[in-house]
């Protein structure tokens, strides 16, 4: 998980430098670079291409393509580490579902850890003026959508190879975004189209390693490490974007890993 947070925080760092080009623009060429990656690996091992549970791989899918079309949405208008810390909320999402869908259990310490991070988004919102109400609604709404795509895919389990659940993503995210994007194309510099083609490269390893990390751990424990992102989005955002924090806004950061890292260690107790 680690690992796939590094790669996902050099991803969104490039799509929020590409923020002026269209958004299905952006998730075409995030998808088709992890497509071909995807493919050929899953080629040269000679894994059956269509999996096993058909269903279960669509509907992740179409719920993770959701999902990240909206995350980059959301990047037009939110600070990249706003957003990515906006958006990890959606571990609260996941457990949540995870309880009622395949009846994981929670200690009774996990459900005010839940509400501190929660509040923790209430007091980002509250303390930054400038915290845009369009960009907060969709990065909550991929939010929801990422805590459904967590579930999906401890439910589908290790039934599947994970390149295989990768492979089904990254095919509908490059049709459907290479259609949509057709109705408002905009034509890349090379130096662009360098950028756009490595959001494959960092999306395929992120996606492969957050794969494989839900597939082999319960949901309630892997999901809050993907906050380690939002410490390397915020350090990226300074130092690269001159993202500003006041001391309030990281509060409301810090209240949100912490309750989710929190949880990490009441779980695993």
């Amino acid at each position: 998980m680690v690992i796939s947070t590094f790669s996902f925080t050099l991803m969104n760092a490039f799509v929020k430098y590409l923020d002026h080009l269209p958004t299905f623009e952006v998730v075409f060429f995030r998808s088709i670079g992890s497509l071909v990656l995807a493919s050929s690996f899953i080629t040269i091992k000679k894994i059956p291409v269509l999996g096993k549970q058909r269903k279960l791989l669509l509907v992740r899918s179409f719920l993770g393509l959701t999902a990240m079309s909206l995350f980059f949405m959301s990047l037009k208008y939110l600070p990249v580490g706003t957003a990515v810390s906006l958006r990890y909320i959606a571990p609260i999402f996941a457990t949540l579902f995870a309880v009622v869908l395949l009846q994981e259990k929670l200690k009774p310490l996990q459900w005010p850890l839940f509400l501190i991070a929660f509040c923790g988004v209430l007091v980002l919102k509250g303390v930054d003026a400038d915290l845009n109400t369009t960009g907060l609604l969709l990065v909550m709404t991929a939010s929801v959508f990422s805590g459904l795509v967590y579930v999906i895919i401890r439910r589908i389990g290790s039934g599947d190879h994970p390149m295989v659940v990768v492979n089904y993503f990254m095919f509908t995210a490059t049709v459907v975004g290479g259609f949509l994007s057709l109705f408002h194309w905009v034509r890349p510099s090379p130096k662009e189209i360098g950028l756009l083609l490595s959001l494959g490269i960092f999306g395929f390893f992120g996606q492969v390693f957050m794969t494989k990390a839900f597939q082999v751990a319960k949901t309630n424990l892997v999901a809050p490490l993907k906050y380690i992102e939002v410490i390397f989005s915020i350090s990226i955002g300074v130092f690269w974007f001159g993202d500003t924090y006041t001391l309030l806004s990281l509060l409301g950061i810090f209240m949100i890993i912490g309750a989710l890292a929190a949880n990490v260690f009441v779980g695993r107790r």
